[in-house]
């Protein structure tokens, strides 16, 4: 392995407990936004604040080519409480880091900071500090807001924790490798009466819980086996009281795919389901769709040069490039649909329950790993004679 020496590390360690000890939902990232901020003023970088509400974004100029890459990392906590014993534990109940970002905006101020002192590179590196990863979609809204006309990169880089994967190690894979994701809600009108009267009316609870058991079908029944998908009902929402059949039923939950012709595929599918158990039941159906993140899809050549760079960083032996893209979805989609870029996958060591688990916690010793991925990229994307 090839880490670098980082003499602070002591204290971004002790910066990243910080954040975890006070994290912040999407859009109210105030207090993590001025901490961000004030590191990289410190560290002699150009700051800039606002985009996305509560985003911040660093400009490290060296040299003189007009060559630009952009590195992100994700602010936000999720709406969880935390059942972590830790000193650093979350402060605030209902609120988490759940999922590592603290860790994620941690590394990259560190590499922020490390450039800033040894450069070693020819260009622009661009450090955007993202809120609202976590469904709220902030990385469109900073897209939205000219962060890439006020900001021009060549190419984009992310970067998140994976649980599972041992520290030291990165898997780094190029195509897909985070699932589009699509919310929809179904809603089963039909005609309520008294339980013990049944005959009287339109039950939409019977219809509605055929229609689950339906969708079970889609992905089994209806889509090539090759094409991963997944589809998820979570919430069924029916009811007030024991005596009454209610007249609605609210379904919701979860699609999640790699291309757009099998969201369309899964789409006509739910909506044939519904349309024959309506007839059916004689009830109505009706299915609305949100679209939330397309697919994360890395550049090939971008992918690539971020092979080399992590095999460099944590050794050949300790680079996974041939791990299943995740059906989890990621918002930095947006980015790589804007600019050619590559999103990787750092190793946290042992699950402990997974990402968006109360008793998670970003892997400290990870942050050394993080940190010279980041400078080691930026000094290889950006070396000097490098193609303009």
């Amino acid at each position: 392995m090839s880490v670098l020496d980082l003499p602070f590390i002591a204290e971004l360690t002790a910066l990243r407990r910080d954040l975890h000890a006070h994290p912040e939902l999407a859009f109210q990232e105030e207090r993590t936004a001025e901490r961000v901020a004030r590191e990289l003023t410190g560290y002699g970088l150009e700051v800039h604040r606002g985009l996305a509400k509560t985003g911040v974004v660093a400009v490290l100029r060296a040299g003189t080519s007009p060559r630009a890459i952009g590195l992100r990392a994700d602010l936000d906590a999720l709406p969880l409480t935390e059942l972590n014993t830790t000193a650093h534990r979350s402060q605030y109940p209902g609120r988490m880091h759940a999922c590592g970002h603290d860790g994620h905006t941690a590394m990259l101020l560190g590499a922020a900071r490390y450039l800033a002192a040894h450069p070693g590179f020819d260009g622009t590196v661009v450090f955007i500090f993202q809120p609202a990863e976590e469904a709220d979609g902030g990385a469109p809204l900073m897209i939205a807001d000219g962060l890439f006309e006020r900001f021009p990169v060549d190419a984009i880089y992310g970067l998140h924790n994976w649980p599972g994967v041992p520290v030291g190690c990165m898997a780094v894979m190029p195509g897909p490798v985070m699932a589009g994701t699509c919310a929809f809600e179904i809603r089963v009108q039909g005609d309520g009466c008294h339980a013990a009267m049944p005959q009287q009316g339109v039950d939409a609870i019977v219809t509605a819980a055929q229609l689950v058991q339906a969708l079970q079908t889609v992905v089994s029944r209806s889509i090539h086996p090759c094409d991963p998908v997944v589809l998820s009902v979570t919430q069924f929402h029916a009811g007030e009281a024991w005596n009454i059949i209610p007249a609605e039923v609210v379904l919701r939950g979860t699609i999640r795919t790699f291309k757009p012709a099998v969201q369309a595929a899964v789409e006509a599918t739910i909506e044939r389901l519904c349309n024959g158990i309506a007839a059916a039941q004689c009830a109505q159906i009706t299915v609305t769709y949100d679209q939330r993140f397309p697919p994360t899809v890395n550049d090939p050549t971008a992918s690539a040069l971020c092979r080399r760079v992590a095999a460099a960083v944590c050794g050949e032996e300790r680079l996974i490039s041939d791990a299943q893209p995740s059906m989890g979805g990621e918002d930095f989609a947006y980015m790589l649909a804007e600019k050619p870029g590559c999103y990787v996958w750092l190793g946290n060591g042992p699950d402990g329950g997974g990402l968006h688990n109360p008793h998670y916690d970003f892997n400290d010793e990870a942050l050394p790993v993080g940190v010279s991925y980041w400078v080691m990229l930026a000094r290889t994307a950006l070396a000097s004679g490098g193609a303009p």
